[in-house]
């Protein structure tokens, strides 16, 4: 709880004094991510020089962009909030609570990928989410406010009532996708378990004894969750249409290319990320039931919001997601 307290207390400081009163139209561009596969069509942006074909098609020659990869969500709202980045490519979570802190001055872009989260084990007596004891340690992106943290409160509220949403959150520690994956593979290590996005998930069932499936995202949300999303500074979006427009052109343009030639891209994704998997097992890995679910709509994201607002998290209840994205998008059939 301190810890989410101190987060918390930083958002709204930042939210209030950090924003620039006035944004300036940018040729250099700054986004961050996240490790694992949910992030490939940023990858292949990166690669293909994707936003600067785009801006310069929509008349904005000579953009560059810089690619910067954080461990968790919370560190990249820091750093867009602080002026450190211009656009994120990160969780639900994070952009909603930012769009309420900020009063609407933090807005969507597009969605990115859908694809599930699997909570894992290596515990043999954790089978269901009931079997957590006050020791059970869980490893999130980052605590409270991660998409995974926040499907977890979701999965508590509708198994041990409506009232008891937090009851997990104590069990919650603060790792990153690859540190989780080596504590989970490491017997002696206290974090038995992890809130994993692929292909950490599919790593972990492969390579670690005894891990198991606990719960997915999918069953929790009745249905694919956004799990990664471009957003950013409402500010930054007035004083570059254009690049936002680059931006949505782009994602949709990696996205097509992961459905069309998926051997290009899981090549492309493993030059920028250095994954060692190898081409064969993440191109099997796609073939799994929910793993092409990259798409520019918003999924999901009203049934978290809710969530949000009925424990509090959130101020604000919005009404629909246009809400909390950018004109760009709203043509989208998102929910």
């Amino acid at each position: 709880m301190k810890l989410f307290q101190i987060g918390f207390a930083a958002i709204v400081l930042t939210a209030a004094t950090a924003l620039p009163v006035k944004a300036q139209q940018k040729s250099e561009i700054s986004l961050s991510r996240q490790p694992g596969i949910f992030y490939m069509p940023s990858h292949i942006m990166e690669k293909q020089k994707l936003i600067e074909k785009h801006a310069a098609l929509l008349g904005v020659p000579n953009v560059t962009t810089k690619w910067v990869t954080f461990s968790g969500g919370g560190a990249q709202t820091d750093a867009l909030l602080a002026g450190g980045v211009d656009i994120l490519n990160t969780g639900t979570g994070n952009l909603l609570l930012l769009w309420d802190r900020t009063r609407g001055g933090v807005k969507g872009i597009v969605a990115t990928s859908a694809q599930p989260m699997t909570l894992i084990s290596r515990d043999a007596n954790i089978k269901s989410i009931r079997d957590f004891g006050p020791g059970d340690k869980i490893a999130v992106p980052t605590v409270k406010i991660s998409t995974q943290a926040i499907v977890l409160q979701i999965a508590a509220a509708e198994a041990f009532g409506a009232d008891q949403w937090s009851k997990l959150d104590a069990n919650t520690v603060q790792l990153g996708h690859p540190d989780a994956y080596a504590a989970l593979a490491n017997p002696k290590h206290e974090v038995h378990n992890h809130f994993s996005i692929p292909p950490f998930t599919f790593l972990e069932l492969k390579n670690v004894p005894g891990a198991h499936v606990v719960l997915n995202s999918p069953d929790v949300m009745g249905g694919p969750l956004s799990q990664a999303q471009f957003f950013t500074t409402t500010k930054f979006a007035d004083a570059n249409p254009k690049i936002i427009q680059a931006v949505r052109d782009a994602t949709k343009e990696a996205q097509d290319l992961i459905r069309s030639d998926t051997k290009q891209a899981v090549e492309i994704y493993k030059e920028i990320t250095g994954d060692k998997t190898s081409l064969e097992e993440l191109l099997d890995l796609l073939k799994q039931p929910g793993m092409m679910e990259w798409n520019l709509e918003p999924q999901g994201t009203m049934k978290f919001a809710a969530h949000l607002y009925k424990t509090g998290t959130l101020k604000t209840q919005p009404k629909a997601w246009t809400d909390y994205y950018l004109p760009v998008a709203h043509d989208l059939k998102g929910n």
